[in-house]
């Protein structure tokens, strides 16, 4: 009776080979260890593929992620598990989980965190952008200081426009800290060139310390300030956080701080730029 075939071992070299060729390295890198989990838990040769497969893309994601987090400078790691929503009611956690689906990136539409510092703008910037990175999305952070110093340069150096380019390329641009301190004088102008590369096409995240009425302020110029909320605004989410710093509330409590005064009254900003910040509502 003849003796049943065998399929002939490939070689360890071989096989390493084709899997660089194919370039799946997570396989190839755990290869021994899958096949053994694979034995000890008797899969079918189905089963034992689909194990591999699984391992492969995890690992694909995982360096997909490093990678873009990396390429997203990112100031600090936070996450929206560490954000404390009771310290700010003012927060509606629901609407927070709400944008960290992504559903508004992958829309083109913009989200406005306004409020005074230290209520956790920054934190929930960098969370929402650790969100978009994990479900897909290239992300790019940078400070309303860098942004406008990086145009400026660019426009000095007459590649403005390879620039505006490379900044419409992220899926979600982050903009922190927006009128915290004066910007340059051409500041609007090179600031209104991104946002119209961006609108509709990119998302964007802004935060600022100021409302969007003294935005007039802000950039030194009413008319151009307009323009910019009017495209910002067109489809966009606005939050506004009331409540205390986090950095100054335990001083507060110690007695070693005496609570701020109340708080004047926004400056009125041009009729204009009331005209877009009364008319557009901005969904929520």
């Amino acid at each position: 009776m003849p003796s049943a075939k065998t399929t002939p071992d490939v070689p360890a070299d071989r096989l390493d080979e084709m899997l660089n060729r194919l370039k799946l390295s997570g396989i190839r890198d755990q290869l021994d260890s899958l096949l053994d989990e694979a034995a000890r838990s008797n899969l079918s040769t189905r089963e034992t593929l689909a194990l591999l497969c699984e391992r492969e893309i995890a690992r694909k994601d995982h360096r997909r992620i490093d990678m873009a987090l990396k390429l997203a400078h990112f100031p600090a790691v936070k996450e929206l598990a560490g954000f404390d929503f009771e310290a700010q009611p003012s927060i509606d956690p629901k609407q927070i989980r709400d944008l960290a689906a992504a559903r508004w990136i992958a829309n083109g539409e913009n989200v406005l965190l306004l409020g005074p510092p230290g209520v956790g703008k920054t934190h929930l910037a960098i969370a929402l952008g650790r969100e978009a990175i994990l479900a897909g999305y290239s992300v790019q952070f940078t400070t309303a200081m860098a942004l406008v110093a990086g145009l400026a340069k660019a426009q000095a150096e007459k590649r403005l426009d390879e620039k505006l380019m490379a900044l419409a390329k992220p899926k979600l641009l982050i903009i922190d800290e927006l009128g915290y301190l004066p910007l340059e004088p051409d500041a609007a102008h090179l600031f209104f060139q991104l946002v119209s590369r961006r609108y509709e096409t990119g998302a964007m995240l802004i935060t600022s310390n100021r409302s969007v009425a003294e935005w007039g302020t802000v950039f030194a110029d009413p008319v151009v300030a307009t323009a910019i909320l009017d495209r910002l605004l067109h489809h966009s989410h606005v939050l506004t956080i009331r409540g205390d710093s986090y950095r100054l509330r335990a001083k507060r409590r110690s007695g070693l701080i005496k609570p701020p005064p109340p708080a004047d009254s926004a400056p009125a900003g041009s009729a204009s730029l009331h005209a877009v910040t009364d008319n557009l509502h901005p969904t929520s």
